[in-house]
């Protein structure tokens, strides 16, 4: 008789092969040189952007004006040929001027209301200097990022697949701008910080940019490849221990913990699936059947740093959720001692 494992077993996706994660990383490699010719040297936030796109996450880039943060995405979008749209957050935008607002409309000589759909049913939403538009307006995008639709008129309306929200926003110190809430922090899976030029990169820029002339960018997937790819995320396998080793980290966090000193909220379970998802993801991107501690570490950042509350104590003496990332990554080892010997020898 067949057991619960077994019925679990068989509804999940079979694992993927070393050939196909060869194949798919050869694919994500060429996406990073395309979009490497969009922004310049700055390769470590392509992989983020790529990381967080195969596991579909919303991504938000924060960064000052005019560091490529709305070049980046333009060029996502055209590189994957999907459709794209792009919100200019304003204080006077209303949420119905992103999901979608009902219109009075006469037809058979009677009147009903339609519900027209707003820029947010797209595959790509670019959602520039998304905290200069009120609280209000921001919080319009909750239902779209976490439940992929949206309901009007007293129905739910569901977003075309795939869907990724791509969000830019400049730092909380300049003027015009409103903090994100945390529910809506939350439901970002990254959140990366966009630096400056260096001086090479600059030079690069200025013999090869012209304002107002945007760069020519290759296609690389369609919409149907880069599903494929996506699918491909789902079946790259979770080893237990480094299961056990997210586990800790977001554990770590909590207001109690010894790793968690001068944190007033810390990361939620969500943080756990996104760790899961962007380890996946990583895993994938470099060839790899498995996610590895190493991708673990590499994706703690991106998606912890917007998840934890640190309370006005630790932020006075100039704690930041970065510096509190990296202690937990020095305090927490990978390996559980607790875990029995053949999950602990696990390749990972």
């Amino acid at each position: 008789m067949p057991t619960t494992t077994d019925a679990a077993a068989a509804a999940s996706p079979p694992q993927i092969t070393e050939d196909e994660a060869r194949g798919a990383a050869a694919s994500v490699a060429h996406l990073r040189r395309v979009l490497g010719g969009v922004l310049f040297g700055q390769d470590d936030l392509i992989d983020m952007v790529i990381v967080g796109l195969l596991a579909r996450g919303h991504i938000l880039l924060e960064g000052l004006p005019g560091l490529g943060k709305t070049e980046l995405v333009k060029g996502l979008a055209r590189a994957l040929d999907l459709a794209n749209k792009r919100v200019q957050f304003t204080p006077d935008l209303l949420p119905g001027d992103i999901t979608g607002n009902p219109v009075l409309e006469e037809a058979d000589g009677r009147r009903r209301f339609t519900f027209h759909q707003g820029p947010v049913f797209t595959n790509i939403l670019l959602a520039d200097e998304l905290n200069r538009a009120s609280p209000k307006t921001q919080s319009a995008l909750l239902e779209a990022m976490q439940e992929r639709s949206v309901t009007g008129m007293g129905q739910t309306h569901p977003l075309p697949r795939p869907v990724v929200g791509l969000a830019t926003q400049n730092p909380s110190e300049l003027e015009g701008t409103y903090p994100l809430p945390e529910a809506q922090l939350d439901r970002f899976l990254f959140k990366l910080d966009v630096p400056g030029a260096d001086v090479d990169t600059l030079e690069r820029i200025v013999l090869d940019r012209e304002i107002g002339v945007a760069p020519d960018v290759a296609r690389v997937f369609d919409a149907a490849g880069l599903e494929a790819l996506l699918d491909l995320v789902r079946r790259v396998y979770m080893p237990v221990p480094v299961a056990n080793f997210i586990a800790r980290l977001v554990a770590g966090t909590q207001p109690g913990a010894a790793t968690a000193a001068g944190v007033k909220f810390g990361a939620s379970p969500r943080a756990a699936l996104a760790l899961a998802a962007a380890s996946k993801a990583r895993g994938l991107a470099a060839g790899r059947i498995n996610a590895a501690y190493e991708d673990v570490r590499a994706v703690a950042a991106p998606v912890l740093r917007h998840r934890v509350v640190l309370d006005y104590a630790a932020r006075l003496e100039g704690l930041t959720t970065d510096r509190l990332v990296t202690r937990l990554l020095e305090a927490i080892p990978a390996h559980d001692s607790a875990l029995p010997t053949s999950l602990a020898a696990a390749k990972v």
